[in-house]
């Protein structure tokens, strides 16, 4: 979407204008879904969890700031709407008590400590990276933006992302080698 269009969509959504929201609606809502059924698979919760973001969307317009793209700004709100459904469902299951679940609760912590000096040495590594290099790499991976999208957004053009793209992935190999 380019930045007129989304700068326009944007002050009429800011302006109450709820057609603006139809639109970003009936453009979006595929993509919503698809990203909330990545983590959950029934279809019915999937609708409600889609229509929550839309709804989250609206009441939250006038605080938005969509920086890179509208669909990857609803995508990212999707995956955090799907995620917190799944942790809140998590929280309020009761589980008994039992030896085993004591030693897989241990296990647990283990791994979530691994996964966590994990993510830390990812992030390290993804700061070492060049300034350009860093900002096409979490366009890709963390705003879920297509190249086409990534190139548009910072005119440059596709094979530039590619090769940015390829050189962070192996910049990152490097790094993380001792992991993979």
């Amino acid at each position: 979407m380019p930045d007129e269009k989304l700068e326009h969509i944007l002050h009429r959504l800011r302006s109450d204008d709820k057609g603006a929201l139809k639109q970003v609606f009936q453009m979006c809502y595929p993509i919503v879904v698809k990203s909330i059924h990545r983590f959950i698979q029934d279809r019915n919760l999937v609708e409600d969890l889609s229509q929550e973001v839309f709804m989250r969307f609206w009441t939250k317009r006038h605080q938005i700031n969509v920086t890179t793209s509208l669909p990857a700004y609803l995508r990212r709100m999707a995956i955090n709407e799907a995620l917190g459904y799944l942790r809140s469902k998590k929280n309020h299951s009761t589980d008994e008590f039992t030896l085993d679940s004591i030693t897989e609760t241990d296990a647990g912590a283990e791994q979530q400590y691994l996964y966590n000096e994990l993510q830390d040495n990812i992030t390290s590594a993804i700061d070492t990276l060049p300034p350009k290099c860093k900002i096409i790499f979490k366009m890709s991976r963390f705003d879920d933006m297509t190249y086409r999208e990534i190139a548009d957004a910072l005119n440059i053009s596709i094979k530039t992302v590619e090769n940015q793209m390829g050189k962070a992935l192996r910049l990152l190999r490097g790094k993380l080698k001792s992991y993979l």
